[in-house]
């Protein structure tokens, strides 16, 4: 089965065992406190949003989730799939995450996807679970594991703001290489989802 879920107090505490490990997360500590425990609900939604924040900000992947909350009247694999192409357009969605949206519904519909599953898997398996799906990647299926399943040890791979934070953090002169980037987050294991809040913590100069 997987680790315990993180939750406020478990973040507290692993906050305190990563700044006695690594002084650089001390000092993010320092400048800022400990991060918010960003979470979000799991469920089709949430992976919605996930596939509208692909390659976009996140300010206008929220724009476009409101308004898909808008034209459905809520968010559900039923209402999605009862928009046609020009309504998606006009929300926001290319005719790429069209395509992701409506596999991922119809997946979620025919039972070949079950969400709800996911929380009894191993980090690994419900990552590929995910990933069997066109349209989730292993980025996407990383922030659903650490936002919506609020696994403690995950390290999600080319997240932009996360990269940035990281390499500003341990003093880099450039971005880390793949091999690097898994380096370092082996030194934060087992609270690696813990060390990624720090750093978008970070970047975000410690707003909430």
């Amino acid at each position: 089965m997987p680790s315990d879920l993180l939750d406020d107090r478990k973040l507290l505490d692993a906050v305190g065992v990563l700044i006695r490990r690594d002084p650089d997360l001390a000092a993010v500590v320092e400048r800022h406190g400990a991060p918010p425990m960003w979470s979000r609900p799991p469920g089709f939604p949430t992976l919605i949003r996930i596939i509208l924040e692909q390659q976009v900000s996140l300010s206008s992947a929220r724009a476009a989730y409101n308004r898909l909350d808008a034209a459905t009247g809520g968010i559900t694999p039923e209402s999605f799939l009862k928009l046609g192409d020009a309504e998606l357009k006009a929300v926001g969605f290319s005719r790429q995450k069209t395509r992701y949206g409506r596999i991922l519904a119809e997946s979620l519909l025919d039972g070949s996807l079950d969400l709800d599953s996911l929380g009894g898997l191993e980090d690994d398996e419900a990552r590929e679970r995910l990933m069997s799906l066109k349209g989730i990647g292993r980025w996407s299926a990383d922030i659903y594991l650490l936002m919506a399943l609020r696994r403690p040890d995950v390290w999600p791979r080319n997240d932009l703001a996360l990269v940035s934070a990281v390499t500003r953090i341990k003093g880099l002169a450039a971005p880390p290489s793949p091999e690097e980037w898994d380096a370092i987050g082996e030194a934060w294991r087992p609270w690696r989802s813990v060390a990624a809040r720090l750093a978008w913590f970070e970047y975000l100069g410690g707003r909430p």
